[in-house]
């Protein structure tokens, strides 16, 4: 059963979301995210998934103090992510309260910083994001493409005992236009053992199922929250919580 995990993702301290990752299609939802995840908690669910979008473009953790309210507010595994570069980023977002990270740029451009935080925090606190745009992996908060292909790109962090990773299709990110299934797929297929989360383009109810079928461990997914396109309490009476 696929795992359902709500997103928060933070500007200037609200709630807000993205179009295509561009910063210029903002639509702020909330100004208090810590209200948002006591909200998720009190419907059962177990997990946050959380992006500092001010860290992501400036390089370095902004919103600590949303994060830290979020954890202390609520018992969620919150798992976070943008802006995480150094060693001090890092452990800030641990020492906020963060139970997991998500990293990206980091390993596209540092891979001997990241496989150092693999070894040092573990593979259950580690998430390696994998942002693909155009085939190619993004960086810096989606402002960059690398040169780096999706799979071979996971394939040397698998290797080296990877097992969470977070893919996103940016060019269906904030549209609610459904989500890459035949992409996630192809990443099961080429390796079995992840437990990939899906991200972008989530619209319903039924692009949930689509990708529970598909076989996708686990799914991201806010914007289809926020726009009233989702009955979460249905969604958790039909795939459960753990």
């Amino acid at each position: 059963m696929i795992e359902l995990i709500p997103a928060i993702d933070i500007i200037d301290g609200q709630c807000v979301r993205l179009t295509k990752g561009d910063y210029d299609q903002k639509t702020v939802y909330s100004n208090s995210p810590a209200t948002m995840a006591r909200e998720f908690e009190q419907l059962g669910f177990k997990r946050l998934h959380m992006v500092d979008l001010d860290g992501a473009k400036s390089k370095h953790i902004v919103n600590s103090q949303v994060l830290k309210s979020c954890a202390t507010e609520t018992r969620l595994r919150i798992d976070f992510g943008g802006g995480i570069k150094t060693d001090d980023d890092i452990r800030k977002a641990f020492s906020s309260g963060a139970e997991m990270v998500t990293v990206g740029s980091v390993a596209v451009t540092s891979p001997d910083l990241f496989m150092g935080w693999l070894e040092k925090y573990g593979a259950e606190r580690m998430i390696l994001g994998a942002d693909v745009r155009h085939g190619k992996i993004s960086i810096n908060g989606w402002k960059e493409d690398s040169t780096e292909d999706l799979l071979p790109f996971l394939k040397k962090y698998v290797d080296a005992g990877v097992r969470n990773v977070l893919c996103t299709e940016i060019s269906k990110d904030g549209t609610l236009q459904g989500p890459a299934v035949d992409l996630y797929s192809e990443v099961m297929e080429a390796y079995p053992q992840l437990h990939l989360i899906a991200s972008g383009g989530v619209s319903s109810a039924d692009d949930i199922a689509a990708l529970n079928r598909a076989g996708i461990p686990a799914v991201v997914f806010g914007k289809a929250i926020y726009e009233g396109r989702i009955n979460l309490k249905d969604l958790v009476k039909e795939y459960g919580l753990s």
